[in-house]
């Protein structure tokens, strides 16, 4: 971990990428939970990125009207190593706010892991996460940095929602497999901003790395769900349970849940933290035995059936263009027309943000005796239904999710693991963070528990 400089002190945390769309929302939340839990003082974080000046913007308007609090600013430029290995001694840990993550975080990863500094991102990438697993997963374990992507929306309402709902399954009962309708709801015409839309686009042109990177790594031992294989998941579909129809989709979530199962293959018990105790040791032990495997999918859903032409249509378009590079550049350079008004260059208003909200149904199918497992041609015969709930994804829910777990990094950093990169579900699941979440308005349901034919 970081020790303090000579005459210079160091942070408990900085945003980097501040000034940008999201971190400015980040900054916002954060200001909120300066305060330590113990009463001791406050919390002691900075803010970082190319322009000094835009940073001070940014902490005026995050302040909302109040007089800012003295916070440092940092100036840091994620091109320069010279610049992030000075950042990191200036920190324990990095909030990176700096996307899109294929361009941007290599070097904010590279920088935490070589100075041993903690690190957390709101990618919604899989290449990144699988491409930084990769490469510094083995360094990150002998310097202590402890890597987590995918701390917000993407992918810390997925992977809690599973956790959630696989120990809704009481014994003798069983699950088979879950899969997320996500809501998107909202007064007004919910927008996103060109970061995020960026980041898809390059995902598209590259998805033939991540492939490649797949087939080069060891295989991992798969989470063996006992009984039948997985149904084979229709593209389109009308689920009557909750009322919605739904449009498969190629989501990072899925990937993400895929990771953490497969570390749970290897660490039944979940992973060790920095300072194990035979307590800590056996509520993190009770905790993952209530979480059975199960197979996961990803849906947009809708109560309208005629949303998803709409949404295959922007699809198609951003596949076909993102294979080509006059093609990126034309729906990077014309996002309000390709996306039919779903992503524009300048980001959704305060009011948008404010109207809208998300609901994340978990529909899940399995045995309402685990005897049946053993019985030929045994089909599922239970369904429960859970739910999450909250504001608007992108700049209400991330910047609550990630600074959440920034502050678990901060408060619980003993009960963590030491260090490596891994996604945020094996890291934070056995934590107080779902409580934590809903605190802050994001609310996690149990709907309903019934037997089918």
């Amino acid at each position: 971990m970081n020790t303090e400089m000579e005459g210079e002190e160091v942070l408990d945390a900085v945003i980097l990428g501040a000034s940008g769309f999201t971190g400015k929302y980040v900054v916002r939340e954060f200001l909120s939970h300066l305060e330590r839990p113990d009463g001791q003082g406050l919390r002691r974080i900075g803010i970082a990125g190319r322009n000094r000046e835009k940073l001070g913007e940014t902490l005026r308007w995050a302040a909302q009207g109040e007089l800012p609090p003295s916070i440092p600013i940092i100036e840091a430029d994620v091109t320069d190593a010279a610049s992030m290995a000075a950042l990191c001694r200036r920190t324990r840990l990095i909030l990176s706010c700096v996307g899109p993550y294929r361009l941007y975080g290599e070097p904010v990863v590279a920088a935490c892991v070589e100075a041993g500094v903690d690190y957390l991102d709101i990618t919604g990438e899989p290449e990144f996460m699988e491409r930084m697993e990769t490469i510094y997963h083995e360094s990150a374990l002998l310097s202590g940095s402890l890597v987590v992507s995918a701390c917000g929306y993407d992918s810390v309402p997925a992977e809690l929602g599973v956790i959630f709902h696989a120990r809704q399954w009481e014994p003798p009962s069983v699950p088979h497999s879950v899969d997320s309708y996500l809501v998107l709801e909202s007064d007004k015409q919910i927008v996103g901003n060109i970061t995020t839309f960026e980041s898809a686009v390059l995902g598209v042109a590259n998805a033939d790395e991540l492939h490649k990177l797949r087939r080069s790594r060891p295989r991992r031992p798969k989470l063996q769900v006992p009984g039948p294989p997985a149904s084979k998941a229709k593209s389109i579909e009308h689920q009557k349970s909750i009322g919605l129809w739904a449009l498969k989709l190629p989501s990072s979530d899925a990937a993400v849940v895929r990771r953490t199962q497969a570390l749970l293959a290897e660490n039944p018990h979940g992973l060790p933290a920095v300072n194990e105790y035979s307590e800590l040791v056996e509520t993190r032990r009770k905790f993952w035995s209530e979480v059975k495997p199960l197979y996961f999918g990803v849906y947009l859903g809708s109560k309208s059936v005629w949303s998803i032409p709409r949404t295959i249509c922007i699809g198609l378009m951003v596949v076909l263009l993102g294979r080509f590079s006059w093609g990126r550049s034309l729906l990077l350079k014309y996002p309000e027309i390709f996306t039919l008004g779903q992503f524009k260059k300048r980001g959704p208003t305060e009011e948008e943000v404010r109207s809208a909200s998300f609901k994340m149904w978990f529909l899940g199918h399995g045995f309402s005796d685990e005897s049946r497992l053993l019985q030929q041609g045994s089909k599922p015969n239970m369904e429960v239904v859970t739910r999450i709930s909250g504001p608007e994804i992108g700049y209400a829910t991330t910047p609550i999710t990630l600074v959440q777990c920034a502050l678990l990094v901060m408060d619980q950093r003993q009960s963590l693991p030491k260090g490596g990169v891994f996604p945020p579900g094996i890291v934070f699941g056995p934590t107080d963070l779902q409580e934590r979440l809903e605190k802050r308005g994001i609310l996690f349901e149990l709907i309903s528990k019934k037997t089918i034919s």
